[in-house]
């Protein structure tokens, strides 16, 4: 699947951590996706399960949108996901490449202008970055204001999605920094109410990046 700038809208990367044996992660995905996700990352990162992931690359591929492996390019081309995102530590964009092809979605993370350059410079089709609010997943990771964000939005030509403690309470605060979509986990995973969730995530992220 070839990426389009409105898959990265709403940026869903996935968390076993409010699955249920009622309630599996690929159910609460199923959820998220009919309630306007509009790309997936496979995100495990003590175990990685394969039947899981065969289940939420399915459900993405029914309602044609990207399914994205993180961190595991070989894993990637097992199941025959759309593509991968490779952190800075993780993997190098070209190796990835390599691994992948040409026609896969290679996506990588960022954290300055720097690294966003030479990202798109080594042929990524989109850029993670962040953390803007902080992170309960990478407490590495400091907090980045909106100026750097816009500005490393507007360096590169490829598109970017903000990532970091991005909810409905403070997502308005991302507006005119020119990013493509934003990334959640427990805006939408760990709600009751995943599809009420989804869909005030989806409005909110169209206000701004539109705004």
């Amino acid at each position: 699947m070839k990426l389009q700038k409105e898959n990265l809208l709403l940026y869903l990367i996935t968390d076993n951590r409010w699955a249920t044996d009622t309630e599996p992660l690929y159910k609460q995905v199923e959820k998220a996706v009919i309630s306007g996700v509009t790309i997936v990352q496979y995100r495990e990162k003590n175990q990685m399960y394969f039947e899981q992931a065969l289940k939420i690359k399915e459900i993405c591929k029914l309602h044609n949108i990207p399914f994205i492996i993180n961190d595991n390019p070989q894993l990637a081309k097992e199941i025959d996901a759309d593509g991968v995102h490779v952190g800075q530590e993780d993997m190098p964009v070209i190796k990835a490449r390599k691994i992948l092809g040409e026609n896969k979605i290679i996506g990588t993370s960022a954290h300055n202008v720097e690294e966003a350059k030479k990202a798109e410079q080594n042929g990524a089709d989109y850029i993670g970055v962040g953390a803007v609010f902080g992170s309960n997943t990478k407490t590495n990771v400091a907090e980045m204001s909106p100026s750097l964000l816009k500005e490393i939005a507007s360096s590169v030509s490829i598109p970017v999605v903000a990532i970091g403690g991005i909810n409905e309470n403070n997502i308005d605060l991302l507006q005119k920094t020119g990013i493509s979509g934003v990334a959640v986990i427990s805006a939408i995973l760990a709600k009751k109410d995943i599809e009420t969730s989804a869909k005030v995530m989806r409005q909110k992220a169209r206000g701004v990046v539109d705004g």
